[in-house]
């Protein structure tokens, strides 16, 4: 197999930094993605090249493989146990090239080394690609309702169908989406539900807290609460104490698979006192001795 520049293909020296290389790589990426290169033949090909070079440069311990052991860096483990093995049973002989007999081989590797390693290198490459683990943040809007979500993980654009009532910290698998092999790996999503001023979860209940003014407290009225589905009118009965809780059946978060089941919307109730002119005062004043003197 022809030896792959990668430093060449990602356009990059070899003193870039790891971010370096990821905005190189994302760069190219995102110019050479089939999706936006559908006309070009070659594009595929040119992006699955950036893909590999990524997945070389952009992990450090593989990097540091490659830069050392150059077009053989994945032969690096099987290398370094062989050579532990032959300083272990044949300590006087040096290196693993005295061994081989092919210590100006320019290639490093000799053919004793193809043949002991060559099927076991084969059989791994040919294994299930890795899984891929990747976070994805939506608001508790969206958490609430069956929707698509489309985002992209290392320049490919993925659309998924986010189910109602997922959870903060919730893990979905998505089969065949991982990294390349003879099959593909598959994906984790790890959800983010991000915080709202409004609301706050707990299991499937959603709590709230609305303030109301002090004569709608003291006689009743009604008033425009918000949920997850927009407004819903709330009666408040005459005399209702500051901090009293209402609970709207149904207005929660859907069960998770269940949509048809959902939790309660719980509201805290907080109490606006009004400012007062002086004979407003004054009629409070009367009307609060004459409930001291009832």
């Amino acid at each position: 197999m022809a030896f792959i520049d990668y430093y060449k293909v990602l356009g990059v020296d070899k003193s870039a930094t790891q971010e370096d290389i990821r905005k190189a790589y994302r760069k190219l990426a995102k110019r050479f993605h089939p999706d936006i290169n559908k006309e070009d033949a070659n594009a595929k090909e040119r992006f699955q090249e950036i893909n590999e070079a990524n997945e070389v440069l952009g992990d450090p311990q593989k990097r540091k493989k490659y830069d050392e052991y150059g077009e053989h860096w994945q032969h690096a483990d099987e290398f370094e146990a062989q050579q532990r093995r032959h300083s272990k049973n044949f300590g006087g002989f040096g290196g693993f090239g005295d061994f081989s007999g092919n210590e100006g081989n320019a290639s490093g590797f000799s053919d004793f080394f193809e043949e002991l390693f060559g099927d076991a290198i084969r059989q791994r490459r040919a294994g299930k690609g890795k899984d891929i683990n990747a976070t994805l943040s939506i608001t508790l809007q969206e958490a609430s309702t069956e929707h698509k979500q489309t985002f992209n993980l290392n320049g490919e654009n993925i659309r998924i169908t986010v189910p109602a009532g997922i959870a903060d910290g919730q893990k979905i698998k998505i089969k065949g989406r991982g990294a390349m092999g003879t099959t593909r790996g598959d994906l984790y999503i790890t959800f983010h539900i991000e915080p709202d001023n409004r609301f706050t979860r707990q299991g499937n209940d959603i709590h709230t807290a609305i303030t109301v003014d002090l004569y709608t407290m003291l006689l009743g009225g009604t008033v425009l609460v918000p949920t997850l589905t927009g407004d819903a009118k709330v009666k408040i009965k005459p005399g209702t104490q500051p901090d009293s809780k209402l609970r709207l059946r149904g207005k929660g978060m859907p069960e998770y698979k269940n949509p048809a089941t959902r939790g309660d919307l719980i509201i805290t109730l907080k109490v606006s006192l009004p400012s007062l002119n002086g004979k407003q005062k004054e009629l409070l004043k009367e009307i609060i001795n004459n409930q001291a003197t009832a």
